[in-house]
């Protein structure tokens, strides 16, 4: 399609260059019409001597009005040709990436809206650090998707420019109308500023790849935080998200977020390899150039079958709030009673870090849980606690008293999935239609 949607602009600038009449013009429109039909209809027939989509469909236009067909290469080079193809197909291609990806932010906001209430513990180094909201967690991945998706957005203006007129290197000789041509085609950037550099630029195609892989490395750590999650019985995946075990009829594998995970390692190497390919490479088109196809449509199909997955784990994820409530243990409470002493007597944190690591040890040393030191077992490490002091082991406090932007409390939590939604549902309006 963007082969035949070129060449019909390309036709009209001939036309405007006086290489075509304008009954020339028509008939060549209503040729490639006609191929654009067979193609969308599976009727068109490749044959032995196409040596690719353009000779191809040159050939058939040929075959249809006769001789004049073969005026509507003058000028052009299969150069800047497949570069315009490869950037219009980028570009729409990217456009349905962000679309999609306004439907699983939508999804993680609303899921995280949905279990707003829900206590988790939260980890550092897999080890528990503090209670948190589940929708806190939650909506910390949706963050790094959210920078994904703008630096997306960044990506297209740089691709959507016009390289046809390029022609094989040096410029078109017949005067089209380049700005006539990006306009035609909707290259809303304009058109490129160097033939030479035109037909061999693949740089929007290395950045699509890197991006692709910071996509995947924040997928996959979305995937395997689902999977440690559930290992801890704290979410259970639909079962259209898992397969059993060939041998064991208990299991219930997480294989569409291992295959996830899996295929960060794989977007490395596209990006990688293909960026290595490019920097042996002589100005103007050399045919390692083809490599690139195969990379970027197997990264543009893989980054939209994840976020499909993802999408759907995320509708269909149910958390199980007892157990994540069982996960929450008073020892997360103990920089609560540091901060105490901070808020309630002006001591230092750096202070009351150790008097808080005072009472840890002690109730290591006398076998309880920290909430079930007594005041007195309290006030023998320092004075300065009183009897409001047994307040603090409350895990909801704990997490409303993070009441800033970004923190965990009800509020803070709530404006996160609003912002979420609000950047999703702009993203549909802007992408949604494409």
């Amino acid at each position: 399609d963007q082969d035949l949607r070129g060449s019909m602009a390309y036709a009209k600038a001939l036309v405007q260059s006086k290489i075509l009449t304008l009954e020339e013009g028509e008939l060549m429109a209503a040729g490639l019409f006609q191929v654009r039909d067979e193609w969308n209809s599976d009727r068109f027939v490749e044959k032995p001597g196409d040596e690719d989509i353009h000779t191809a469909n040159e050939r058939r236009l040929t075959e249809i009005i006769g001789p004049v067909g073969g005026k509507l290469h003058t000028g052009r080079s299969r150069n800047d040709q497949v570069a315009m193809d490869t950037r219009l197909w980028t570009v729409e291609h990217e456009r349905f990436i962000l679309s999609e990806m306004a439907a699983l932010l939508q999804a993680g906001a609303e899921h995280s809206e949905k279990h707003v209430d829900i206590l988790m513990a939260g980890y550092t180094h897999l080890q528990p650090a503090q209670p948190i909201r589940y929708s806190h967690w939650c909506m910390s991945h949706m963050a790094p998707l959210i920078r994904d998706a703008q630096r997306l957005m960044e990506l297209i203006p740089r691709a959507n420019v016009c390289p046809l007129g390029s022609g094989a290197l040096a410029g078109n000789a017949f005067g089209v109308d380049r700005e006539f041509l990006a306009t035609e085609l909707g290259f809303e950037g304009g058109v490129t500023s160097n033939s030479l550099d035109a037909v061999c630029d693949r740089d929007f195609i290395v950045e699509f790849l890197q991006w692709s892989t910071l996509m995947h490395t924040h997928m996959s750590q979305f995937a395997e935080d689902v999977i440690i999650t559930n290992l801890l019985r704290g979410v259970v995946i639909d079962d259209a998200y898992a397969t059993g075990s060939s041998l064991m009829p208990q299991k219930k594998n997480p294989d569409a977020l291992e295959l996830i995970r899996g295929k960060a390692g794989i977007a490395l190497g596209r990006a990688t390899g293909f960026t290595a390919t490019l920097k042996g490479l002589p100005r103007a088109y050399n045919k390692d150039l083809q490599e690139d196809k195969q990379l970027l449509f197997s990264a543009v199909d893989t980054a939209r079958d994840c976020i499909a997955i993802m999408t759907g784990v995320l509708a269909t994820m149910m958390p199980q709030e007892a157990n994540l409530k069982n996960s929450l243990c008073p020892e997360m409470l103990a920089t609560d009673l540091a901060d105490y002493l901070v808020r309630k007597q002006g001591v230092p944190f750096r202070d009351t870090h150790h008097i808080s690591g005072a009472a840890v040890r002690l109730a290591e040393e006398q076998n309880i849980p920290l909430d079930e030191l007594t005041l007195e077992q309290l006030q023998s490490i320092d004075a300065r606690f009183q009897a409001d002091v047994m307040e603090v082991w409350d895990y909801e406090m704990s997490v409303e008293r993070k009441n800033v932007i970004g923190g965990t409390s009800r509020s803070s939590v709530t404006k996160q999935i609003q912002d979420c939604m609000a950047f999703a549902s702009k993203l549909n309006v802007t992408y949604g239609s494409k």
